[in-house]
């Protein structure tokens, strides 16, 4: 049975279990109620006085401090919350102090007097319910805990429960891998062996046991361990490595060894892993919780199994992770994970690819420029990018398109970086601002000679930004000069310095731009050696290249108060010349400011073509309409 015919039977299960706790919740104030409406009703003690000095009292029968009243005679009695009942049969409460004169009064009357044991008035049901329900819940409770671990009453607790896919039926073959060419050529080795085991047994080559896939989120990992099951045309088990942990101790190594006795037994098979650094963190790092312990013992297990079954048997154990540095040191060792590739964000190149594989089913209007899109994308990833293709598509819909066009992608593109559209309603003296703020921005871009290209201006408000001006390379850049670096800052600062030159004054509106401008000077002191007030000195931690920063490693030495000084120094020196730069850009083509201001306020939005148009400048591509 697949996991797609288990689910409606577990949700009927589910419907069920919940169902009997609501009839176990229900029948308990069912019987209660019904109890309650059984009893006779309630009258004050005086009363009850009255009709035993009246000589109306046949007998009284006390259960606690509660006194039911059998009268000789039904007669009209006041009963508590109001008005008057005829009755022949009341309850009342007995007051602590009525003790003593009670007795006397109920033997001179006659009065035949009896008593019940404390629970003898309780409903058999509720007795029954009080008694029972507590062994359902716990019951109950364990069933809950039983299925939550992975197992069922029949003592599955140690069973794991991987997506199984055969690689005759996954439909994912290297084909609609994209921009990362460079991994998928490391793992066709591996598709040969898997294909062609022969070819290497025979001359007594293995193939790698494990495959470590290494790079940070989206860029395709998994897909590309899909692809190798798909053109090997092979079972292929996925699980995250997550799943292999629980409060219950020994369960993750059950898990493990339950994992790969299913791939020995459909071999040749794939075992994917993802997330790896969930559970193959290094041993000893942490703390000696349970949880810990149990990651350990799960991590043991799986390096056991990796090196308990033979190359021949035709399991290769695939793991993703963007993390790399923290795995344990016994999970990279030849033997297990001991081929390690790299699957980084494509370039202009890969990027154009993943462009031209998601938009196969896509029809694309004739103004759609894929290399140009490619171009003006650098640092997103496959995922960002099919995602972009997507929410391109949608912008179509919303317009009754019958084909995806270049607007659809520009304006998925802006969604994609700064965020949807904000419906704010801005006075006009904020609309002008606003523009002279990213007309500054861009007239600089346009006129510093190491600035990269400006490719569209807008003053639509977006996510935090109340504009944005875009700016992307003709080329990724892996190495930037000092030059290239000091134009970001001078760029950045360029709708802070229109602001100033026009108004005389300053605005909140800078805080971001402020911020990479710090932080761009920081790093060129710090790490790159080019504060001449410092020297060629690496007094930072290098930030993690998967999570965006990290922070110090232990051995770092703290900076002295007087290099601290020197290096705040420096960052405010280099600043204040970006600044001063800025400034003299924009009095230099102060018309061309006021020009592109006056255009954004009326159009709002202005791609590369017409900026270049309304400033009378050539652009620093060689096509900018491709752009």
């Amino acid at each position: 049975m697949t996991g797609v015919e288990r689910a409606p039977r577990r949700r009927r299960r589910l419907w069920a279990a919940v169902a009997a706790g609501a009839l176990l919740a229900v029948a308990p104030v069912v019987a209660v109620l019904v109890t309650q409406a059984r009893r006779p009703a309630q009258v004050g003690y005086s009363a009850f006085v009255a009709q035993l000095q009246a000589g109306n009292v046949a007998s009284v029968t006390a259960h606690d401090h509660t006194l039911t009243v059998t009268l000789a005679e039904p007669v009209a009695v006041p009963v508590l919350g109001g008005g008057e009942r005829e009755l022949a049969t009341f309850a009342t409460t007995l007051p602590s102090f009525a003790q003593p004169e009670l007795a006397g009064l109920l033997a001179a009357h006659g009065v035949d007097v009896s008593a019940l044991p404390a629970d003898a008035q309780r409903h058999p049901l509720v007795t029954y319910l009080l008694q029972l329900v507590p062994a359902l819940l716990l019951l109950g409770g364990g069933f809950l805990l039983v299925r939550r671990l992975g197992g069922n009453l029949g003592f599955a607790i140690g069973k794991s429960e991987p997506k199984r896919f055969d690689g005759t039926a996954l439909a994912v073959t290297f084909a609609d891998v994209a921009g990362i060419d460079e991994a998928k050529a490391e793992l066709e080795e591996v598709v040969d062996f898997l294909k062609n085991p022969h070819k290497y047994t025979r001359l007594g080559g293995t193939a790698p046991k494990g495959v470590l896939l290494v790079g940070e989120p989206g860029t395709g990992k998994t897909l590309l361990a899909k692809a190798v099951a798909g053109e090997a045309g092979v079972p292929f088990f996925s699980m995250n490595a997550s799943e292999f942990v629980e409060m219950i101790v020994g369960v993750g190594a059950s898990r493990a060894r339950d994992l790969f006795k299913k791939a020995r037994e459909a071999a040749p098979a794939i075992v994917f892993i993802d997330e790896l650094d969930a559970i193959g963190r290094a041993r000893g790092a942490g703390s000696y919780s349970g949880a810990n312990a149990e990651q350990e013992q799960a991590l043991n297990q799986i390096l056991t199994e990796m090196d308990g079954f033979s190359a021949r048997e035709g399991v290769i154990v695939i793991g993703a992770t963007n993390r790399p540095d923290v795995l344990d040191p016994a999970l990279l060792r030849p033997g297990r994970f001991d081929r390690r590739v790299t699957v980084q964000a494509p370039d202009k190149a890969g990027r154009l690819a993943v462009l031209q594989v998601h938009t196969r089913g896509v029809p694309l209007a004739d103004d759609v420029d894929l290399a140009g899109l490619a171009a003006k994308t650098p640092g997103l990833v496959g995922a960002e990018l099919r995602n972009l293709v997507n929410e391109a598509a949608l912008a179509a819909a919303r317009r009754d398109a019958e084909a995806v066009a270049r607007c659809d992608f520009e304006d998925a593109l802006e969604k994609l970086v700064l965020g949807p559209k904000r419906p704010l309603v801005l006075s006009e003296r904020d609309r002008e601002r606003i523009a002279y703020h990213e007309a500054g921005h861009a007239i600089v871009g346009l006129v510093e000679p190491e600035a990269d290209p400006v490719s569209r201006v807008t003053i639509t408000p977006r996510g935090h930004s109340l504009g944005v001006t875009y700016q992307a390379p003709d080329d990724d850049r892996y190495n930037y000069t000092e030059a290239y670096v000091r134009a970001r800052i001078v760029g950045a600062l360029g709708g802070r310095a229109a602001e100033e030159l026009v108004y005389g004054d300053r605005t909140t509106g800078a805080e971001n731009d402020l911020e990479q401008v710090t932080k761009l000077a920081r790093m060129m002191v710090t790490r790159w050696g080019m504060g001449s007030g410092v020297g060629p000195l690496s007094l930072a931690s290098r930030d993690d290249p998967y999570l965006g920063g990290g922070a110090p490693a232990p051995s770092a030495k703290p900076l002295s108060e007087e290099m601290a000084r020197r290096v705040d120094a420096e960052v405010a020196r280099i600043v204040d010349e970006c600044y001063r730069r800025a400034k003299e850009l924009l009095e230099t083509h102060r018309d061309r400011l006021e020009a592109l201001t006056r255009a954004l306020l009326e159009h709002e939005s202005l791609d590369e073509p017409e900026i270049l148009a309304v400033v009378g400048l050539e652009g620093k591509r060689e096509d900018p309409v491709a752009a």
